[in-house]
């Protein structure tokens, strides 16, 4: 490549001079890149551009670094984190945005870029493409699934409402509520349109997920996240993914009833149930309490008439064998009837019994005269007297009116020999007018050894025993 032309090659050098007149001084790149700054700033102090995000980078400080890109051109860009905060959509690749904001440079990379101030999707197309895009990535996530959703409760004891509080939608909520089965109602107040609506109502769902039982604020037993109906714009805030995934996330059955019947947001896929308007979907969280009582009271009445079937039908079961049963006196009868047949024979029986008997006494009457008993009397007497006369013969005492003495031992038998009165400690001797004892060693009386035998010189072998 050739070098510079001078016209006069004496002023060419190897050290730069400053030619005389030359006003044109050389600048530092600071003070050129600041220079620049200036110009682009003063030149475009306020721009709009559409374009399609691509890069889109959030740091941890919250500035969101991106570029936007047509067919021809990029141009980098930045927002900082106030701005970012406000932002009513989460950026994504390949959306088509229009950005407003200033152009400016920066001089560390020696490029330019735009500070945006404000971001918006590029008309109602973009929107539903950023929308379909979202719904396709959660959808495949299995957010969506159906696996996932969960029965309502049946008669739930407190609701949970998330929604705004000075709507219209409350109020429809709550006297639905009323007219078809009061129950506890907790309502978390947030925004649902503009900035900030989408944290509010995540927060919200969540908040009600992390309330334990029994505690001082009562845990709900369904959410319904409701909001009237709007523009695609005005719902955008139940597109968003944390509110997605809030809702996806929540251990208690949650109910979309987010717009009217025709508008259709992301929430409504990640719910347990979708409710077409708010107000259905207090039709759908409680039944009708006066149906429930006529229910209830129908179910007792069939209950009833369960527990009485079977004593019904036993009933009718009785009363037919009852009617085939033959009548008590045919049953009777042929018994009573033996029995009149026996009584006859015995009273019968009796009279012949008796005649009999009166006849075989007629017959041994005949027999039997005065005489003859009565000198079988005189007879009976004295075989009576012959024996009284023996018996006192041989009564073993009528000798002691005699004299005579029995003696018996201490058994009460009566001794015969001598023998036998030794072997006894003691005697009982019966006397005509009384009893004596005699002991082993006991003198006889002197006037009964006066009568008896002499004594003997010397004393018997038996000595100390009774005589």
């Amino acid at each position: 490549m050739p070098g510079p032309y001078y016209e006069d090659e004496e002023d060419a050098g190897l050290v730069a001079k400053d030619a005389a007149g030359d006003n044109a001084a050389a600048l530092s790149v600071s003070e050129i890149s600041a220079a620049l700054k200036r110009v682009v700033e003063d030149r475009f102090g306020f721009v709009r551009i559409r374009g399609e995000l691509s890069g889109v980078k959030r740091a941890a400080s919250g500035h969101v670094y991106l570029s936007l890109k047509d067919e021809n051109a990029r141009i980098d860009g930045v927002m900082w984190r106030g701005n970012a905060q406000r932002l009513g959509f989460n950026p994504e690749d390949g959306v088509e945005v229009i950005v407003t904001g200033k152009l400016t440079t920066y001089p560390g990379r020696s490029n330019y870029q735009v500070v945006i101030d404000r971001m918006e999707i590029a008309g109602e197309g973009a929107l539903l493409a950023l929308l379909a895009k979202t719904k396709a990535r959660l959808e495949a996530e299995g957010l969506f699934d159906p696996a996932r959703k969960r029965r309502l409760p049946f008669l739930p004891r407190v609701i949970g409402v998330v929604t705004s509080p000075t709507g219209a939608v409350i109020r429809d909520i709550l006297h639905r509520l009323a007219d078809r089965f009061p129950v506890q109602v907790l309502v978390w107040p947030v925004l649902v349109q503009g900035q900030g609506a989408a944290e509010q109502v995540a927060s919200a769902v969540r908040g009600f997920g992390t309330l334990e039982g029994g505690g001082e604020i009562p845990r709900p037993d369904l959410v319904i996240v409701a909001r009237g109906g709007g523009s695609i714009e005005d719902l955008w805030c139940f597109n968003e993914e944390v509110v997605v995934r809030a809702v996806a996330d929540c251990p208690i059955p949650v109910i979309s009833a987010v717009g009217h019947e025709t508008d259709t947001t992301l929430v409504d896929f990640a719910a347990d149930l979708r409710a077409p308007t708010p107000t259905a979907a207090a039709e759908v969280a409680v039944p009708v309490r006066e149906e429930l009582a006529q229910q209830l009271a129908e179910l007792g009445l069939r209950n009833r008439r369960a527990a009485n079937r079977p004593l019904q039908l036993g009933r009718e079961r009785l009363l037919a064998r009852a009617e085939r049963l033959p009548k008590p006196q045919a049953l009777f009868s042929p018994h009573a009837q033996r029995l009149d047949q026996a009584a006859e024979r015995l009273r019968r029986a009796l009279v012949d019994r008796t005649h009999l008997a009166r006849n075989a006494f007629q017959r041994v009457d005949s027999r039997l005269s005065l005489p003859l008993l009565s000198a079988r009397l005189d007879r009976a007497q004295e075989r009576l007297a012959g024996l009284a006369r023996l018996h006192a013969s041989l009564n073993p005492d009528a000798v002691l009116q005699r004299g005579y003495v029995r003696v018996t031992g201490a058994d009460g038998a009566t001794l015969t020999t001598r023998a036998a009165a030794a072997n006894q400690d003691s005697l009982l001797l019966h006397f005509r007018d009384g009893d004596l004892v005699v002991r082993a060693g006991d003198a006889p009386p002197a006037a009964a050894a006066s009568r008896s035998r002499p004594a003997p010189k010397a004393p018997p072998p038996e000595q100390g025993k009774l005589l």
